[in-house]
């Protein structure tokens, strides 16, 4: 016996299971598959991630899904919950198993109502319904909320609460309805009618979270018409943050949870209405003062002016120029007094010295001739009798010529 120069290609147990697990991890039908069956083995480490078997009737299949997708379930598993998984085939090369790594679960059935919801949603845009130039602003200040919810419900709990916290002075209207089941659809437009016929200022359609089916009620073609139709702005706050039915994108606005919607009702709540009151008092308060200001500005000058345009200032005003004239007066008459007193001293001094009879203290005589008066001014003057007249009397002298 020969030995064969072409023997099969020799593998490694590790080789072989990664080229395996190559195989099938660029195969792009592989990796993106949806597969239905139900849980078994059920496994939650403290790790956070979740193992289970997916079985059917004549097979089963490992799944694992890991932490961070773990944290986004919205439903509880359990062994025996019939479900529809989302992921990718791998191989796990320790054991060399292959194995689906899941990254969504939803229960049997929420596929076909997701492809509902996609059509509705379709068809229910072309229309118009969900154009944002339909959307209405929410009043900041509303008096009137209206709330359609179970009345049995956390969620109107939660909501009465927080109006009631926020903004306590709104009048709240209540119209119960279920919120899932058949007779939800009808109920929950019936009391979005009779909320309209009380025309409140904004209305609130919520619920809590649940499945799909749950929220199905506020998927309905008949509740979103309802919706788009009120004459009052309507705020959606349907399940939890995650959540999106046919509502939110025919409301006015969309609350992720109905706290939230409660919250986005009362944009200004009671403490902002003190703070805008406070302020408003400041304001008022400022305003007034400056005003009084003002006014005593304008009083004080009105009063100048009256005073400066009354007969009182007048009658002063003419009495201190009476008394500045009458002083004007004075000082020109003293000084014309002094003036010609001077004058009258300089001639009185002129005429003293001029006066004969200071002359004739001096010892001066005036001499004259008794027989005609006249004054002997020269020696051929002098003849006969004369006077003489000195400072103190007269007296008689005679002539005689010289021999």
């Amino acid at each position: 016996m020969q030995p064969s120069l072409f023997s099969a290609q020799q593998w490694t147990v590790s080789r072989l299971t990664a080229y395996i697990r190559n195989l099938i991890e660029t195969d792009a039908v592989l990796q993106d598959v949806t597969v239905t069956g139900e849980i078994s083995n059920l496994s939650r480490p403290a790790s956070g991630h979740v193992y289970f078997t997916l079985k059917d009737a004549n097979s089963s299949l490992k799944c694992v899904m890991w932490k961070t997708g773990a944290a986004r379930l919205r439903m509880v598993l359990q062994d025996g919950l019939a479900v529809e998984v989302h992921g990718r085939l791998g191989i796990y090369e320790v054991s060399g198993q292959y194995q689906l790594y899941v990254d969504q679960i939803k229960p049997v059935g929420e596929g076909a109502l997701y492809q509902e919801f996609m059509r509705l949603k379709a068809m229910l845009e072309a229309e118009g319904l969900f154009d944002p130039d339909r959307k209405r602003p929410i009043p900041s200040l509303p008096k009137h909320i209206g709330i359609v919810t179970s009345a049995t419900g956390a969620a109107l709990r939660d909501m009465l609460n927080t109006l009631r916290r926020r903004l306590p002075l709104a009048e709240v209207i209540l119209a119960p309805s279920p919120v899932q089941g058949t007779e939800a659809p009808p109920a929950l437009v019936n009391s979005l009618e009779a909320l309209n016929r009380l025309h409140p200022d904004v209305i609130l359609i919520a619920r809590g979270g649940g499945s799909i089916e749950d929220l199905w009620a506020f998927n309905d073609e008949r509740v979103v018409r309802a919706v788009a139709a009120s004459r009052a702005p309507v705020i959606s706050g349907v399940g939890h943050e995650t959540d999106f039915t046919l509502c939110d994108f025919a409301a006015d606005l969309r609350a992720p949870t109905p706290t939230a919607a409660a919250e986005l009702a009362t944009q200004t709540t009671l403490d902002d209405l003190r703070d805008d009151l406070s302020a408003q008092e400041a304001r008022l308060v400022s305003l007034t003062l400056g005003l009084l200001d003002d006014q005593q500005v304008w009083i004080s000058s009105l009063a100048a002016r009256l005073r400066y345009v009354s007969p009182e200032r007048q009658i002063q005003s003419a009495a201190q120029r009476v008394d500045d004239l009458s002083r004007r007066a004075l000082s020109a008459l003293t000084h014309r007094i002094q003036l010609q007193a001077s004058r009258v001293e300089g001639m009185s001094s002129r005429l003293q010295a001029l006066n004969p009879a200071s002359i004739l203290s001096r010892g001066y005589a005036i001499v004259t001739r008794q027989a005609d008066g006249r004054v002997v001014g020269r020696v051929a003057d002098a003849q006969g009798t004369l006077k003489v007249r000195v400072s103190d009397g007269e007296f008689e002298a005679s002539v005689h010529p010289q021999s």
